[in-house]
């Protein structure tokens, strides 16, 4: 009985694993379909990027380059951004739409969002929650320990609540990134759609990841009520 438990709680975790390989494919089809589409303005991401941050005020932020495909992201404790070899020097609008999003988590931190900055706060404690969560779960499960089993989904729940908390803070830069691009005319209006379309199907990776959390919670839940019936 405790087996099938056990095995059923696995299930909850399939639509998660299934949402997240149609995230991961959906962002690589729209990438790899917008990479081939040049801009009209013909500026290239680095270009762009910088351009958006100066017309907004912004001057403290560098850009450089870093290698990998699509590992491009903003680093607030150094105030950088950093886009990948493809996404650097292209003027696509898959580029430009990357570089956009990272270039408006640069304006977050510089005109002091909220959700971001206790998004970046909380990070330290989010990543002793994420190592110590199964190690205190399974402990509590060989040795019969509710109470450790309870620390281990009270660790867990710190990350589910940071996936949370990361969804509109990537979709305000995201929105943040496109009204800079085109107030900026680094794309014109019938290609807003477009370089949207990008940043769409990477909002759905962050998306993917809550719901995946989240039913990896339940499961953890499930086991311990069932362990506290015994």
């Amino acid at each position: 009985m405790k087996r099938m438990l056990y095995e059923w709680t696995y299930l909850l975790m399939l639509p998660g694993l299934l949402l997240g390989l149609y995230a991961r494919w959906k962002v690589n089809s729209a990438y790899r379909k917008l990479s081939r589409k040049r801009s009209r303005a013909g500026r290239t991401a680095e270009e762009a990027a910088a351009a958006m941050l100066y017309e907004n005020g912004n001057h403290r932020v560098s850009i450089g380059r870093v290698s990998g495909r699509l590992t491009d992201h903003y680093d607030p404790k150094k105030e950088a951004i950093a886009l990948s070899q493809d996404v650097y020097g292209s003027s696509s609008l898959a580029a430009l739409g990357i570089a956009a999003h990272e270039a408006g988590h640069a304006m977050q931190h510089f005109s002091g969002y909220g959700p971001m900055a206790f998004r970046n706060a909380f990070v330290p404690v989010v990543n002793i929650g994420s190592r110590a969560y199964f190690p205190l779960f399974l402990l509590g499960m060989v040795f019969s320990w509710e109470p450790l089993m309870a620390a281990g989904i009270l660790c867990f729940a710190l990350s589910l609540f940071f996936s949370l908390v990361t969804l509109p803070v990537e979709l305000n830069a995201s929105r943040l990134g496109i009204r800079m691009l085109t107030e900026g005319g680094h794309i014109t209006e019938d290609e807003k759609g477009e370089t949207r379309a990008v940043l769409n199907a990477a909002a759905l990776t962050y998306v993917a990841a809550a719901i995946t959390s989240l039913l990896q919670m339940i499961r953890l839940l499930a086991m311990y009520g069932s362990r506290r019936r015994r």
